[in-house]
C-alpha cells in the first residue's frame, strides 16, 4: 500500500532533465489550426528537495521551505518538495494549521525508461511503402522506426537489418513484391502519374523489366506481375496482352492512345515513371507496404520500468533498442543502447538528514546537489563536490529561515507557520538541550512576522497531536524512526514519540512486540523507542535487542526492557551519540 496522500505518478513526474512526456509523436506537418506553429514550452530541470524516510515535522517543513527559497533564488531549476513516507499526526495537523500543501510521495530516484527515452520521434502506418519508411529512418538517423496500425497502436518496427536483407535478397533472387501493393502507392513512390486504371487496384507478383524482343518474352509473365517498359509500343501492348497486373512506362514515356485503350479494355492500370527502366523496376520492389518487412514482435517497455530492469534486454536484441508504449500499446518513446551508456541521474537536495539508510531509495544513483542538515555527518557519499551544511542548531527549519533572511527574503505565510511549528517540534517548545540562541532568534523573528505567540502555538500543537490512545503499536514504534549504521556494519533504529503528561506503561508489552517484529523485519541489531514526556521533560527508552550496551552507556538498568532517562529529551544530542558509541 502506498503512503496516504498524492504520489508522483507518470503523468505528474517528468524526467529529471525537464523533458515532459509527449502524448504521441505527431506528423512533422501537424500544427495548430490556421497553419501557425508555436515553439514548445521547455519545462525547467527538476530538483527534488527531500527529508528522510520517516518524515517528522522538521523534515517536511524544511523540504517545503527550502524548495520555496531555492525556487526564488534559482529560476533556472524547478525545486519540488517531496516526502518519502507517511505523514505523521503532528505533521498533518501542522500542514492543516498552516495551509501548506502536502508534498507528493516520491518512491525512489532510480532512473526509469521515461527519464532517458526519446519522445520526439517519427512513426509510420503499417500500409506505408517500404521506400517511404526507409527515407524517414534515414532523415531522422534512426536504426529503428515504430510501425502503427489504424488505431495508432504499435504493430511492429522497421529495422535497418530488415532493409539491408531486403536489398541483399533482391540482388540474388527475382524481383518481386513482398505483399499486395496498391497501384496508387507505386505511382506515389515513383513520383509518376496514374494515367489509366484504378489506384486502389493491387498487384502482388514479380517485376519484369522488358528490354528484350517481344518474341522472346518469358512465358511466366502473367496476372499480378508488374511490367516496366520503355518507349516501345509493341512491348507495352504485349505486356497488356499477357495480362499483367500493372504496366509502368519508364523514362517519362506516355503510352499511345491505342495502347491506353487496350489497357482499359483489358483492365490493366498504367503508370508513367520519370525514372529509367532499371531504377523504376528497383523502386517498384520498395513500394510494398512496410508491414511485409517489419518485425511484428518488437521489444517493448513501459515508461515507468526501471532502466536496470530493461537494460540487458535492450542490449541483447539485435537492433539494440526498445519501444516504450502506454497502457493502450501506443508508442510514446524510443530507448536505445546509446541512451543507456551515460544517462543523466535524477537530482536531489537533501534536508534534515545525511544517512543513506534514511534517504530516498536509489540515492546512491542520484546526483546530490546540496545537503542542509543539523545532525552529524552521515554515510551519504557524493561523486562530485557539493555544498553541504551541517550546523548544530535545534532544527533544520532554523537554517532555512536564516537562509531566507540572508538573501533578504521572507517565506510565504503558510511556509513561515510551517517552519515555526517545525522549530517548536524539534526543540520541544524551546526546552530541548539542542536549542540554541539562533533557534530563539529565529522564533522571535517569526513571532514578529506572523503576529502570533510561538509558545502557545507549540503547546496547541503538542496537545492536539500527542494523544496516542487510538494509534496502533506498529504506528507508534515507526513514528519518526531513524536508522543508523554502527561500527560493526549493522544498523539500528531509534524512534521517538512525544506525550503531554502521560506515559505508555500500560502498552509496554504490545510496543515491545511491535519493536521486535520491526527489528526482525528490517534486520536491525537493535530497535529503540523514545517516549518523551514534554511536561515532565524526561524519556522512557524502550529497547528491543541486547539492552546491555545501552544500560552501560546511560548508567541505568533496564526494567522490563525500558530504561528511564530523567531529563533526557533529545535523540540527536542525548541519545543517539551514546547509543552509537556503545555499539
Amino acid at each position: 500500500m502506498h503512503p496516504r496522500g498524492p504520489e508522483l505518478t507518470p503523468s505528474t513526474d517528468p524526467p529529471p532533465d525537464g523533458r515532459h512526456l509527449l502524448l504521441a509523436a505527431r506528423p512533422r506537418s501537424a500544427g495548430p489550426p490556421g497553419g501557425n506553429t508555436f515553439p514548445a514550452i521547455t519545462p525547467l530541470p527538476r530538483i527534488y528537495v527531500t527529508g528522510h524516510r520517516n518524515p517528522d515535522t522538521d523534515s517536511i517543513a524544511s523540504a517545503v521551505g527550502y524548495a520555496e527559497l531555492m525556487g526564488r533564488l534559482d529560476p533556472h531549476n524547478e525545486y519540488r518538495p517531496v516526502r518519502l513516507g507517511e505523514i505523521n499526526t503532528q505533521t498533518r495537523w501542522v500542514l492543516e494549521r498552516s495551509g501548506a500543501r502536502e508534498p507528493r510521495f516520491l518512491p525512489h530516484v532510480m532512473l526509469r525508461v521515461r527519464d532517458v527515452m526519446r519522445e520526439d520521434f517519427p512513426k509510420a502506418a503499417d500500409g506505408e511503402p517500404v521506400r517511404e519508411v526507409g527515407l524517414l529512418m534515414s532523415h531522422h538517423d534512426l536504426d529503428l522506426l515504430p510501425i502503427v496500425d489504424d488505431n495508432e497502436e504499435l504493430a511492429g518496427v522497421m529495422t535497418e537489418r530488415a532493409l539491408a536483407r531486403r536489398y541483399i535478397r533482391e540482388s540474388r533472387e527475382p524481383s518481386e513484391l513482398d505483399a499486395p501493393t496498391t497501384v496508387g502507392a507505386i505511382a506515389r513512390v515513383l513520383e509518376g502519374e496514374l494515367v489509366s486504371g484504378d489506384a486502389d487496384a493491387e498487384v502482388s507478383g514479380q517485376i519484369w523489366c522488358m528490354a528484350m524482343d517481344i518474341g522472346a518474352l518469358p512465358s511466366e509473365i502473367g496476372p499480378g506481375d508488374v511490367a516496366v517498359v520503355g518507349n516501345r509500343d509493341d512491348a507495352q501492348r504485349a505486356a497488356i496482352s499477357l495480362g499483367v497486373g500493372l504496366l509502368v512506362a519508364s523514362n517519362g514515356t506516355t503510352p499511345s492512345e491505342s495502347t491506353l485503350a487496350l489497357a482499359a479494355e483489358e483492365g490493366v492500370p498504367v503508370v508513367t515513371s520519370p525514372l529509367d527502366s532499371y531504377v523504376t523496376a528497383r523502386m517498384v520492389t520498395l513500394c510494398a507496404p512496410c508491414r511485409s518487412l517489419m518485425d511484428p514482435e518488437p521489444l517493448t517497455v513501459r515508461p515507468d520500468d526501471l532502466l536496470s530492469d530493461v537494460a540487458d534486454e535492450v542490449k541483447e536484441v539485435h537492433y539494440r533498442a526498445a519501444v516504450a508504449v502506454d497502457s493502450s500499446r501506443k508508442p510514446i518513446g524510443l530507448i536505445t543502447r546509446t541512451d543507456l551508456l551515460n544517462p543523466r541521474p535524477r537530482r536531489v537536495l537533501l534536508v534534515d538528514h545525511a544517512e543513506q539508510a534514511q534517504s530516498v531509495i536509489g540515492v546512491e544513483q542520484a546526483e546530490i546537489v546540496e545537503i542542509l542538515d543539523h545532525h552529524h555527518i552521515g554515510s551519504i557519499e557524493t561523486t562530485v563536490p557539493v555544498r553541504a551544511t551541517f550546523d548544530p542548531v535545534g532544527s533544520t527549519a532554523t537554517l532555512v529561515i536564516e537562509r531566507f533572511r540572508q538573501n533578504g527574503l521572507e517565506p510565504s505565510r503558510s511556509t513561515a507557520i510551517l517552519l515555526l511549528c517545525a522549530i517548536m517540534s524539534d526543540t520541544v517548545i524551546l526546552n530541548s538541550p539542542t536549542t540554541t540562541e539562533r533557534d530563539r532568534t529565529v522564533v522571535e523573528y517569526l513571532q514578529r512576522v506572523l503576529a502570533l505567540d510561538p509558545i502557545e502555538l507549540g503547546r496547541e500543537m503538542f496537545t492536539a497531536t500527542s494523544n496516542l490512545a487510538g494509534v496502533s503499536a506498529d504506528a507508534i514504534v515507526a513514528r519518526d524512526a531513524k536508522e543508523y549504521e554502527v561500527s560493526s556494519g549493522q544498523t539500528i533504529a531509534i524512534a521517538q514519540v512525544e506525550t503531554v503528561g502521560q506515559g505508555l506503561d500500560d502498552r509496554r508489552e504490545e510496543l515491545q512486540e511491535a519493536m521486535r517484529q520491526a527489528r526482525e523485519k528490517r534486520g536491525h541489531a537493535l530497535y529503540a523507542l523514545m517516549v518523551t514526556d514534554i511536561l515532565a521533560k524526561d524519556t522512557d527508552l524502550y529497547v528491543s535487542g541486547d539492552a546491555g550496551p545501552l544500560e552501560a552507556a546511560f548508567g541505568t538498568e533496564a526494567h522490563d526492557g525500558v530504561i528511564p532517562l530523567p531529563g533526557v529529551m533529545s535523540r540527536k544530542k542525548q541519545v543517539a551519540p551514546k547509543v552509537l558509541a556503545a555499539l
